[in-house]
């Protein structure tokens, strides 16, 4: 009604209410899987105020009020937190300095060959978890401090929890821990704690960079990945040692080859049900999601050992048969390529759901009249993205905000669950309107640009 706050608009304290036509017609987006349920309650409750000028209908253009803060808030914590992250990547450079003349002083000039060897399946996950992770690319820090990770402090962790249960176990008289135990049990207990605790500081410490399972999937993939770099360089090293070129051929195609994604998919399992409460749930929650994860893992790795195990005594009987290697390699064969296909299923799944996801958190801001429906069909799609990036970088600099455009509105999709969660306050809001106003001035200048490009082609 003219002279009314828009429905759903609750008043602010300190801020004038402002009025504004709603726009022509709002649209329902469809709620996309592995994501909360946003209800109208929550939206009501959460609602945001419309602009002075509702955007038209225009291809990615419009007008917007220019009253937010031009600085992002909470521009301190981000320093702090950058600093912090830093300062773990330089830890984990160091140990890995470490790791690599310790590895010189027992393989000597074959480490080379051996880092070359245990990196084709390593490039190969990191390839795919950045195509997985480009609809709404995460830190290029984080994912170096979870790959680092893995490959280091996991690794260092494992044998420093493990030397000194050792030495408890014989301080009581128990020389050491029998082979299937410590495969079957203390193994997956161990290496899964170590890997996937980084998660849990991840989501803790940078929440709105673990806002999602698919960024726990890329997170949690990295950090197996790194570990299984390293652990892949310890056993080829062994074969190389032991068996020569035969042994170390036979280690390669098994590990490598054969069951490269092992521990990645062990510790995706962590990350995925750490995301699912992400979006939603209170903090206390997120370090609860952190274990059912982290026994799914555990299962999954005991499962494994304890199958291969059974297989290699299964071969005994027909040691006149590849030397008794024929179980193990079909049992390896098939359940590595179950595992691998889950895995790889599964993040196509989360990267369509995530898309759908940011479609519908920006349909809010279609609907209260920030965007356009034009451009969240254009920012909510992949063909959407390639077309305006297209169009835009016939003018000068158009390219350049296009993807700003494209790179807010990844951020505003996080912050306004964030908001319809009530996670993060007034601040989350203030957060909020800077990205909104972030984006409207890359429009005007795109615009801008467009404007000024126009009379010159016409010209011609």
């Amino acid at each position: 009604m003219p002279g009314q706050p828009m429905a759903g608009q609750p008043m602010m304290q300190g801020q004038p209410v402002m009025y504004a036509p709603p726009p022509a017609q709002a649209r329902v987006y469809a709620q996309p899987r592995f994501a909360p349920t946003v209800t109208q309650e929550m939206r009501i409750r959460a609602g945001m105020q419309a602009p002075q000028q509702v955007v038209t209908d225009t291809p990615w253009t419009g007008a917007v009020r220019k009253t937010q803060p031009e600085t992002e808030p909470d521009s301190t914590g981000n320093i702090v937190r950058l600093v912090a992250a830093i300062l773990v990547l330089v830890g984990l450079v160091i140990g890995l300095a470490l790791l690599a003349l310790l590895g010189g002083l027992s393989f000597g000039v074959r480490l080379f060959g051996l880092i070359g060897l245990a990196a084709i399946p390593l490039l190969g996950i990191v390839a795919y978890v950045l195509w997985l992770d480009r609809w709404r690319p995460q830190p290029k820090l984080l994912l170096g401090i979870c790959l680092l990770w893995g490959a280091v402090a996991s690794v260092i962790l494992t044998l420093g929890f493990s030397l000194v249960g050792d030495i408890a176990l014989y301080m009581i008289g128990i020389n050491g821990v029998p082979d299937v135990i410590g495969a079957v049990i203390q193994a997956p207990i161990l290496e899964e704690s170590t890997k996937t605790v980084l998660l849990l500081v991840i989501v803790l410490a940078a929440r709105r960079h673990l806002e999602g399972p698919l960024d726990g999937l890329v997170y949690g993939s990295l950090i197996g990945a790194g570990f299984a770099f390293t652990e892949n360089i310890l056993y080829l090293g062994q074969s190389w040692n032991d068996g020569e070129l035969p042994g170390l051929a036979v280690t390669f195609a098994m590990r490598c080859l054969g069951s490269p994604l092992l521990h990645t998919a062990f510790s995706t399992c962590a990350g995925v049900s750490i995301g699912l409460a992400a979006r939603k749930w209170p903090w206390w929650s997120l370090v609860l999601m952190w274990l059912p994860g982290l026994a799914l893992g555990m299962i999954l790795h005991g499962f494994w050992n304890a199958s291969m195990m059974f297989l290699g005594v299964l071969g005994q009987a027909t040691r006149d048969v590849m030397g008794g290697m024929l179980p193990q390699i079909i049992g390896l064969i098939v359940l590595s390529a179950i595992l691998s296909a889950a895995w790889v299923a599964l993040g196509l799944i989360l990267r369509r759901s995530e898309r759908l996801h940011t479609q519908n958190m920006l349909g809010d801001y279609a609907n209260s009249g920030w965007l356009t429906h034009a451009e969240v069909d254009m920012l909510g799609t992949w063909k959407g993205r390639k077309n305006g990036r297209d169009w835009a970088k016939s003018f000068p600099g158009g390219k350049e905000e296009m993807k700003t455009m494209i790179r807010t509105s990844g951020k505003l999709s996080t912050t306004r669950m964030r908001v319809l969660a009530g996670i993060g306050g007034e601040q989350e809001r203030k957060i909020e309107r800077a990205e909104l106003q972030q984006f409207a001035d890359a429009r005007e200048r795109l615009l801008a640009a467009s404007k000024q490009t126009a009379p010159q082609q016409s010209m011609r």
